[in-house]
């Protein structure tokens, strides 16, 4: 007796898994604290994330995805098999499932198949590998299967995908190596320039949460940020406003409309006159970026709305794809890239 499929969205920020019957039952982040000394996971997901920038020497926080990808094999294994554990509560039961993995639109095929080998390696009996903005356009709930075009933008921690979709495939796509990551880096980089302050990781994504935007405000919101003086390498506060932020992440946010012009650009006339139509739709936790889908729209001159639940969009959509599996393959199209059983598997 096999056990129910799970949807995996295998983020650079966040790992999401989503179960069959059950919805979306694990979110937590993609880091892993490890002793360098004895190389002991000493935490993984939120407990590890507490202590980024607070650990001793021998500690050190390893987020072991980057760019949408494994850039560490051995912490992601060690990490999915942390996360499989807490789900299935210490039972053998995933060693029964098939697992729905999603991989941006832009991974080489070493890479998709390092994916698809740490699901095996965790124990899935079969895996299976679907791209982002296709798993985030079915977890948005559009009809990807019929004769129409549609406009997904899945803004991630690590990359950007922008896809047109119609019937069940990517007409055309674009992943950037640009997401929520880049945002918080950009603003450390702007208050060491600006302020001389330094501050960490997780300082500069509660500063994007709290008060970033894409566009300028009547009102600037303000939001109290402390760190260490670069001049007198003394900790010290300081008030930022949303302005600020907005001039931090400004040349990013362009980067990504441009993104979404190009594709634009490549899209048959037919399909342009639906997206027309249908509008634009953001996924992924930078979809949240407060004044995003006004600067796309009147950037493009086409509607924008994000999803309804842009946070868990792709992992809905892996599970729902796993799950409406036979539908899809009847399309003829490549929404299911490539796939692997434990049984046939090449062993090195």
């Amino acid at each position: 007796m096999f056990g129910t499929d799970i949807g995996i969205d295998l983020g650079t920020a966040t790992v999401l898994i989503y179960e069959k019957h059950h919805g979306v039952v694990l979110r937590e982040p993609s880091v892993v604290a490890v002793d360098q000394d004895t190389g002991e996971i000493m935490a993984v997901g939120y407990d590890a994330k507490s202590m980024v920038g607070r650990t001793p020497g021998s500690i050190t926080s390893v987020r072991p995805l980057r760019d949408g990808v494994i850039a560490n094999y051995a912490m992601t294994e060690a990490m999915l098999q942390h996360f499989m554990r807490r789900i299935t509560k210490g039972t053998q039961k995933f060693f029964r499932n098939r697992a729905m993995i999603c991989v941006p639109s832009g991974a080489t095929d070493v890479e998709r198949r390092a994916v698809l080998e740490a699901a095996l390696e965790v124990g899935a009996r079969e895996a299976y590998l679907i791209e982002e903005p296709m798993a985030a356009a079915i977890g948005a709930n559009l009809n990807v299967e019929e004769a129409r075009g549609k406009m997904i933008v899945d803004i991630g921690g690590g990359t950007t995908d922008i896809a047109v979709i119609s019937l069940g495939g990517v007409v055309v796509s674009k992943s950037l190596r640009l997401g929520g990551d880049k945002f918080d880096e950009g603003i450390t980089r702007y208050l060491r320039r600006q302020y001389n302050l330094a501050i960490g990781d997780q300082t500069a994504e509660n500063l994007k949460i709290m008060i970033g935007t894409c566009v300028p405000l009547e009102q600037d919101q303000r939001m109290i940020v402390k760190g260490r003086d670069l001049v007198q390498g003394l900790p010290r506060q300081i008030e930022v406003t949303s302005s600020a932020v907005n001039m931090a992440i400004g040349e990013m946010i362009q980067t990504l409309v441009d993104g979404i012009r190009n594709v634009l650009e490549l899209t048959p006339p037919e399909l342009s006159a639906d997206i027309i139509d249908r509008g634009i739709v953001l996924t992924g936790g930078g979809a949240l970026l407060h004044g995003l889908p006004e600067l796309i729209a009147q950037q493009t001159g086409i509607n924008c709305f994000t999803a309804e639940n842009p946070m868990e969009s792709v992992a809905l959509g892996t599970g729902k794809a796993l799950a409406e599996m036979d539908s899809l393959k009847k399309t003829g199209k490549s929404t299911m890239l490539v796939n692997l059983k434990r049984s046939s598997r090449k062993r090195y």
